[in-house]
C-alpha cells in the first residue's frame, strides 16, 4: 500500500494507514472489460491499456466521439448522456453490444464531468439474461410477502444464489460497533457454513465503507486477474472510478478472498437511510461473470430488501414509542397528582424497565430510594457514587470501561446503564441498568492483521486463516438503542415538566406555611398572655394552668408538625430506627392516654394478645395518635370512638373509626395534601394546618404501608396497612 521511494524509510504500518488506502482512484481496471473517458465535448481522455485490443479499435487520445469509430448505438448513448448530465453526473444506462464473436455489456454514466463508457464481457446469451429477469421479479414479490427481518434476509440469500448462481451467498448484518455477522445463509452442502459467524470491523476499512454506500453492487468476476492500468495524459488527475463497475480492486482484497478460497464475489449493500445496515455477499470457488442485468435485478432486490427491513423496524419502533407515550401519560398523571415523586414512580417501576428495555431500575428522590430488580445494595451505591452532580441530564453507558474507574469493579454485573436526572434540585434520578452479556463470539478467523512485507514493502496483511475462532466477550452490555434513547428523552422532557410545576407548588407551599404558621400559633400566644394577665389579677391557678398547658401543647404540635414537614421536603425520612416491636402495648397505652385527656369520649379498643412490626414505634405512635385524635375531633357526640387491630394474609391492619357524614368527594381528594385549610371548617378542628394525615401518609409509605379511608356508613373509618415484616 505504501512503497519506500528513494531510500526513505516506510512510514508506520498502522490500521489507520490501511484505512487511506485510496481504493476509489486504484488507476487500473479489471482485465474482464476496458473503459473509454471522454470530456464534455465528447473527446477521448484516457482509456484502459487493454481497450483497443479489445475493442478492435485505434485509439488515439483527443480524438473526438465521432473519429473513435465505436458502434452507432454506443455512440448514440453517449450523446443521451452528455444531453443528461447536470452537475458532473448522469445515471447509467446500458445496452448489449457485439464486437467481433464478443458479447458486451456496454455501461454508460457520467461521474464529475466525464462520461465514463464501460465495455464488459458477457458470456451469456440474452435469452439465458431473460429467463433470469423473470425469476428475479418473482424473487421480489417472494421478499415482500415476509413478516420478520430473519426471514427476510433468510429468503435474500434463497433466492439470489437461484438468480446468479453463486456457491455461497451470505448476509451480513453489521452490529453497532461496525463488525459484521453472518445472519443468514445458501450454499453448497459441501461448504463449511459460516452462518453465525463475525467478522471484524477493521475487515472494511472507513473508505470501502463510503463506497458500499454510493455504489450498491460489486463484482470481482476473477481474483486472479491481472489489473490493466489507464492510459492517458501524464498530468491529469487520477480517475474517480467510486461508480465504475470495471474499478480494480485493493490487492489486500484480492488477498482476502484468495485466503478464504475465493475466485470470484459479488456484494450488494443494504443501505437504509443512507447508512450501510448490512450487505449480501456472494462467493464462488471458480471464477464467475454474472451480466450487468441480473445484477441489476438483485440490486434492486437488495433495494426492495432494504425498504422491507426499514418498514418492519419502524413498525417495531412505531409500536415501542407508542406503548411509551401511554406508560409516559400516565408516569406524569401520576407525577402531577403525588407530591412524592418518588410514591409517584414506584408503582411505574416495572413498566418504566420493559419501555426502557433494562434489566433492572432504581429510582431516586431526595435521598430516598426505590429498586426494581435484583440489584445488591452496594451495587446501588456504587451506581449513585457514579452519577455527576452536574452537567448532563441524560447518562448512557454500555460497558464497565465507561464508568468512571472507582466504580468500575463496584457496579457488579450491571455495566450497562441509562441515567435520566429528572430533578436536579432534589436530586432526582430514574436509573435503568442491564446486565453485563459475556458473550461467545465464533469469529471467522482471529480478528486481526499481520505485518508482513511483499511487493509494496511492509503493510498489513489479512488473516490468512477463516477457520473459526472463538472469544469470550466480558464487561459489556447490550448497547442502548436509539428507541430506547428517543423514549428516554421524551421521558426526560415530561418529567422535567413535572418536577418544575412541584418545585412551584412546593414554593407556593412554603408561602403559604408562614402564612399560616404565623396565624395559627397567634392564637395559643394570645391565650397564654390572657392567662397570665389572669393570674396577675388574682384568677384560679388550676384553671390557668389548664389553659396554659392546652396553648402550649397546641403550640408544640404545630412546631412539631412543622419540623416534619421540613424533614420531608428535604428528603429526611421520618421513621431512621427500625426495631421489632409489639403493636398492641403500644395501641393500648394510646388509647388510656387519649382517653383520660378526653373523658367525655368513649373508647372502644378490640386488639389481638400480640402484633409484632419491625418499624420506628416512636413514628408508628404518632401515626396512631394522629388518627385516633381526628377521630375525636370529629366524631359525632356520644358515638364511641372504635379501634380495631386484625391479622389477615397481607399483615396487620388497624382501624380507627367514628360516626360522622360521608367526607365530600372534593375533601377525599385532599385528605392527605399538607396546608389544606377545610379543617376549619369543623367547629372543633380550626387550629390545623392540614399537615397531619399528610405526615401520617408519608411514614406508613416509609414503613412499606399506607393509608385509606373508607365510609362504612354511619362510620368514617381509617385503615392502616402494615406490611407483612414491616
Amino acid at each position: 500500500m505504501f512503497p519506500t521511494r528513494g531510500g526513505a524509510a516506510a512510514p508506520a504500518v498502522t490500521l489507520e494507514n490501511c484505512a487511506r488506502e485510496p481504493i476509489h482512484i486504484p488507476g487500473s481496471i479489471q482485465s474482464h472489460g476496458a473503459i473509454l473517458v471522454l470530456d464534455s465535448a465528447g473527446t477521448l481522455l484516457s482509456h484502459s491499456a487493454n481497450a483497443a485490443a479489445m475493442l478492435r479499435l485505434p485509439l488515439v487520445l483527443q480524438t473526438t466521439l465521432d473519429g473513435i469509430g465505436i458502434d452507432p448505438a454506443v455512440r448514440q448513448l453517449v450523446r443521451d448522456c452528455l444531453a443528461e448530465v447536470e452537475g458532473g453526473e448522469a445515471p447509467p444506462i446500458a445496452l448489449e453490444t457485439i464486437i467481433g464473436d464478443a458479447r458486451f455489456d456496454c455501461i454508460i454514466h457520467a461521474h464529475q464531468g466525464l462520461v465514463i463508457v464501460e465495455y464488459e464481457r458477457r458470456d451469456v446469451p440474452s435469452d439465458a439474461v431473460s429467463v433470469f429477469a423473470l425469476k428475479a421479479h418473482g424473487a421480489i414479490e417472494r421478499l415482500r410477502r415476509q413478516k420478520t427481518v430473519a426471514a427476510l434476509l433468510q429468503s435474500a440469500v434463497d433466492q439470489i444464489r437461484v438468480i446468479t448462481g453463486f456457491d455461497r451467498v451470505m448476509a451480513y448484518r453489521f452490529r453497532h460497533d461496525d463488525s459484521g455477522e453472518v445472519v443468514a445463509e445458501a450454499c453448497l452442502a459441501t461448504l463449511e457454513p459460516y452462518l453465525g459467524r463475525r467478522y471484524p470491523a477493521s475487515d472494511i476499512p472507513p473508505q470501502a465503507r463510503r463506497l458500499y454506500v454510493v455504489n450498491t453492487l460489486r463484482l470481482i468476476s476473477d481474483v486472479g486477474y491481472v489489473a490493466s492500468p489507464m492510459v492517458g495524459r501524464a498530468d491529469a488527475a487520477p480517475l474517480d472510478m467510486s461508480y465504475c463497475v470495471l474499478r480494480s480492486v485493493s490487492p489486500i482484497h484480492l488477498e482476502y478472498l484468495k485466503n478464504m478460497g475465493v475466485a470470484a464475489s459479488m456484494s450488494i449493500s443494504i443501505v437504509i437511510n443512507g447508512h450501510l445496515w448490512g450487505l449480501i455477499a456472494c462467493h464462488h470457488q471458480a471464477a464467475r461473470q454474472v451480466p450487468y442485468s441480473i445484477r441489476m435485478a438483485a440490486d434492486v432486490m437488495a433495494q426492495v430488501l432494504a425498504a422491507e427491513v426499514q418498514a418492519l423496524e419502524m413498525r417495531e419502533r412505531t409500536a415501542l414509542i407508542e406503548h411509551a407515550a401511554e406508560l409516559r401519560t400516565r408516569v406524569m398523571a401520576s407525577l402531577l397528582r403525588d407530591e412524592d415523586a418518588l410514591a409517584a414512580l414506584t408503582p411505574h417501576a416495572g413498566e418504566l424497565c420493559l419501555s426502557l428495555g433494562a434489566g433492572a431500575v432504581i429510582i431516586v428522590d431526595a435521598g430516598r430510594i426505590h429498586v426494581h430488580g435484583e440489584v445488591a445494595p452496594e451495587v446501588v451505591a456504587a451506581v449513585l457514587d457514579s452519577l455527576p452532580v452536574q452537567g448532563a441530564d441524560m447518562v448512557t453507558r454500555s460497558g464497565r470501561d465507561d464508568w468512571p474507574a472507582p466504580q468500575r469493579a463496584a457496579c457488579g454485573r450491571w455495566v450497562g446503564l441509562l441515567a435520566l436526572r429528572f430533578d436536579a434540585a432534589a436530586p432526582g434520578w430514574l436509573l435503568a441498568l442491564r446486565e453485563e452479556q459475556t458473550e461467545a463470539v465464533r469469529w471467522a478467523g482471529q480478528p486481526g492483521k499481520i505485518i508482513a512485507h511483499g511487493p509494496l514493502g511492509p503493510r498489513l496483511t489479512p488473516r490468512g486463516s477463516f477457520a473459526e475462532w472463538r472469544e469470550t466477550v466480558v464487561g459489556q452490555a447490550e448497547p442502548w438503542q436509539a428507541v430506547h434513547a428517543i423514549i428516554a428523552r421524551q421521558l426526560l422532557a415530561e418529567m422535567n415538566t413535572a418536577s418544575v410545576a412541584r418545585h412551584m407548588v412546593a414554593d407556593k407551599a412554603r408561602s403559604q406555611l408562614l402564612a399560616m404558621l404565623g396565624h395559627d400559633l397567634r392564637n395559643p400566644l394570645q391565650t397564654i398572655t390572657m392567662a397570665a394577665s389572669a393570674l396577675e389579677r388574682g384568677g384560679s391557678q388550676e384553671m390557668v394552668g389548664r389553659r396554659i398547658k392546652a396553648s402550649s401543647g397546641r403550640m408544640a404540635r404545630l412546631i412539631a408538625q412543622v419540623m416534619d414537614m421540613s424533614l420531608i421536603t428535604g428528603g429526611m425520612r421520618l421513621g431512621r430506627s427500625r426495631e421489632a416491636f409489639d403493636l398492641v402495648p403500644l395501641v393500648t397505652d394510646l388509647v388510656d392516654e387519649v382517653q383520660m385527656a378526653r373523658p367525655g369520649i368513649t373508647l372502644r379498643a378490640e386488639l389481638p394478645a400480640c402484633a409484632m412490626v419491625n418499624g420506628d414505634p416512636g413514628r408508628i405512635a404518632q401515626v396512631v395518635d394522629n388518627l385516633i385524635s381526628n377521630a375525636c375531633h370529629h366524631g359525632q357526640a356520644g358515638e364511641p370512638v372504635l379501634i380495631v387491630l386484625l391479622k389477615d394474609a397481607d399483615g396487620l391492619l388497624l382501624e380507627i373509626s367514628n360516626v360522622a357524614d360521608e367526607i365530600d368527594a372534593d375533601s377525599a381528594r385532599t385528605l392527605y395534601d399538607p396546608f389544606k385549610r377545610s379543617g376549619h371548617q369543623q367547629k372543633r378542628n380550626r387550629d390545623g394546618m392540614g399537615l397531619g394525615l399528610y405526615i401520617a401518609q408519608q411514614i406508613m409509605h416509609e414503613h412499606g404501608g399506607g393509608i385509606a379511608y373508607v365510609y362504612q356508613p354511619p362510620r368514617v373509618v381509617f385503615r392502616v396497612r402494615f406490611a407483612p415484616g414491616a
